[in-house]
């Protein structure tokens, strides 16, 4: 049987330069129809959580999350996987300052504006939806009470809101966003995410727009 992660790792190659045939034998056999497209791996692991709280599974509907690793390659990808290439129908999730690159990349690719915007990124809209509180024993339950402290007690951290300091204490270690992406989106109520999240999975209930 295909699998997802065979798929994403043919789309990276094919979006480095390669041909692109085995990724497109992998779209049909896994009977893609739609494309969710990410900045990072952290924002992948957030919506794959939260759809398996769901009880969705997003391969068995025909999506393909894919993590693209900045969001200045979303003009390739999306010509890669949306109406120009595999065809298929386009979605996704982006900071409020990575507008601009999504509107490119849908233009260019001449697939309909269909994506979600977080409000500053997802870890803001994460820990608005938790609160400071509940992030806080995340945090120490994960073993890390010594470097939140250490982090917290460093001048540039003085006159910080709770809420701006755990946003930066995330980016702070490499691997730390991916993890608390999960954690984070575990502590949620699953029927109120916030509401970029739960824009982008309802709107994949019927698959995401269909290319062309």
């Amino acid at each position: 049987m295909a699998d997802i992660e065979a798929f994403r790792d043919e789309v990276t190659h094919w979006a480095a330069g390669g041909t692109g045939s085995t990724a497109r034998e992998l779209a049909r056999r896994l009977g893609l129809r739609t494309a969710v497209l990410l900045e990072g791996p952290s924002d992948l692991a957030a919506v794959e959580t939260l759809a398996a709280r769901l009880d969705r599974d997003l391969v068995a509907e025909g999506v393909a999350v894919v993590s693209m690793g900045g969001a200045m390659s979303v003009g390739r990808y999306a010509g890669l996987l949306g109406p120009p290439g595999l065809g298929l129908g386009l979605t996704g999730l982006c900071d409020v300052g990575e507008v601009r690159f999504y509107d490119r990349g849908w233009q260019r690719a001449g697939a309909p504006p269909d994506f979600f915007v977080c409000e500053a990124d997802l870890e803001d809209e994460l820990l608005r939806a938790i609160g400071p509180e509940r992030a806080e024993e995340i945090i120490r339950s994960e073993g890390e009470s010594r470097p939140w402290q250490t982090f917290v007690g460093q001048p540039a951290q003085h006159g910080r809101s709770r809420h701006q300091q755990l946003r930066r204490f995330l980016g702070t270690k490499k691997g730390r966003k991916i993890r608390y992406g999960r954690l984070l989106v575990e502590a949620l109520d699953p029927a109120r995410p916030p509401a970029p999240l739960d824009g982008l999975l309802a709107s994949l209930r019927t698959g995401g727009r269909q290319a062309g």
